[in-house]
């Protein structure tokens, strides 16, 4: 497998992993400079030469996934037989650089509901390197022809259509995907959040609509849903930044795409100090 093929079996099976690149050679080296190797949590792909550089890079690479450590590290090797390695000896006489560069799981979105403002938060979300699922019971909302605008989307899109239980698809979500709920159906959006609610293996949860609807939604998911309190915080309503007040679906989708990306950078934090 090339390397170009496993990064993107990492990424369709959502497994961090580390890729490795001889960045610089002077003398005598086993690969020349851009030479590559994968290293994934079980497995590795390709190779930077064997012995001792390739070892050490494995095992630093390993302890980075371990760690969720995201920035690129530069390692310097001699490659003589005065060096003490950890895994042999290795005499070509050059030295190498190699480069560790993270390759992280992307993050995860789920807009439920794919119509105005839907459709203009995809487009503002699809220039991210995310995963992105689009859900809508309504087939027409979901033509080749309307989503054509995300074309040259970074992302990956996914597009759900599900007439009957939109709320299945929660369940095949990758872990950790952030749930928007946006439908035309406030029935919908209430299912939706009972549902969501019952996932457990979701991120954030956020729901647009006014304090009223909210109002509404909160006494049923407590009434009917049995659903407490604590877990009934976890939906954010209303969705986007507070002094965004403007009701076109673009500025709407922008506030909302703004505020979840403040979202993504508050988990991030979190993770990295639960790490350290």
């Amino acid at each position: 497998m090339t390397w170009v093929a496993a990064v993107a079996r990492l990424r369709a099976r959502r497994e961090p992993g580390v890729l490795v690149t001889v960045a610089t050679v002077r003398g005598h080296a086993p690969r020349d400079a851009g030479a590559k190797l994968v290293v994934g949590r079980s497995g590795t792909w390709g190779s930077i030469g064997g012995g001792n550089v390739e070892a050490v890079a494995i095992d630093r690479a390993r302890e980075m996934m371990a760690a969720a450590a995201p920035e690129p590290e530069l390692i310097d090797f001699a490659l003589n037989d005065k060096v003490t390695n950890q895994h042999g000896v290795q005499c070509c006489g050059g030295t190498v650089s190699v480069l560790l560069e993270p390759l992280p799981v992307v993050r995860a979105v789920a807009i439920f509901g794919v119509g105005h403002v839907g459709l203009e938060l995809a487009r503002v979300l699809a220039r991210q390197d995310l995963d992105l699922h689009l859900i809508d019971t309504r087939s027409d909302l979901l033509t080749e022809e309307r989503l054509d605008v995300l074309a040259d989307a970074v992302a990956q899109v996914h597009v759900h259509h599900t007439p009957l239980l939109p709320e299945e698809v929660l369940e095949q979500l990758p872990h950790g995907t952030h749930v928007l709920i946006m439908t035309h159906d406030h029935a919908e959006d209430a299912a939706l959040c009972d549902a969501a609610l019952r996932t457990s293996h979701l991120g954030s949860i956020g729901l647009i609509g006014s304090a009223a609807k909210w109002a509404r939604f909160r006494k049923r998911l407590a009434d009917e849903g049995g659903h407490g309190e604590t877990a009934i915080d976890r939906i954010k309503t209303p969705i986007g930044l507070a002094d965004i007040t403007g009701k076109d679906p673009a500025t709407i989708a922008v506030s909302v795409a703004a505020d979840l990306l403040r979202t993504f950078e508050a988990e991030e934090k979190r993770l990295s100090g639960r790490a350290s």
